[in-house]
C-alpha cells in the first residue's frame, strides 16, 4: 500500500466520523426552520410573561382587585379606606384596566388552545384502550 493511498483512506475514514452518510429517507433539517422555532419560541415565552405579570403582578394584581370588591360587598371597607378618590386616584383599583384586559386575553388564548385540541383529538384516529 502506497503513502498516497493510506492518506486517502484516512482520509475517507475522518470524513465519516465528521460527515456521516445521511440516508434519503431521513429528514433534513435546514438551520433557517431551527431558528425560526426558536424565535417563535422565545416569542412565545415573552408573550406569556407579559400576559402572566399584567394579570398577576401590574399595579397590585387581579387579586388585590378581587380583595377590594370583597371588602366592599361585605361592608368591611369603603371605598376611601381602599384609597379611591376618583378617577385620579384610584387606590386599591389601580390599574384594573390593565389587569382585567389580561384576564380577557388569558380567557381568550386558553379557549383558542382548548379548541386546537379537540379539533386534534377529533381528527386522530382512534384506537381500542389496551385490555
Amino acid at each position: 500500500m502506497r503513502l498516497s493511498e493510506a492518506v486517502w483512506k484516512a482520509d475517507e475514514w475522518l470524513r465519516g466520523l465528521l460527515e456521516p452518510e445521511i440516508p434519503p429517507e431521513a429528514p433534513r433539517y435546514d438551520p433557517v426552520h431551527l431558528a425560526q422555532v426558536l424565535v417563535g419560541f422565545l416569542a412565545s415565552i415573552g408573550a406569556l410573561y407579559w400576559l402572566l405579570w399584567t394579570l398577576l403582578v401590574y399595579q397590585g394584581g387581579l387579586y388585590q382587585k378581587i380583595g377590594g370588591l370583597a371588602k366592599l360587598a361585605m361592608g368591611r371597607a369603603t371605598f376611601k379606606s381602599l384609597g379611591y378618590e376618583g378617577p385620579w386616584a384610584m387606590g386599591v383599583f389601580e390599574g384594573w384596566i390593565g389587569n382585567v384586559g389580561a384576564l380577557a386575553v388569558s380567557i381568550l388564548t386558553l379557549a383558542f388552545l382548548h379548541r386546537l385540541y379537540m379539533d386534534a383529538d377529533r381528527r386522530a384516529p382512534k384506537t381500542p384502550p389496551p385490555s
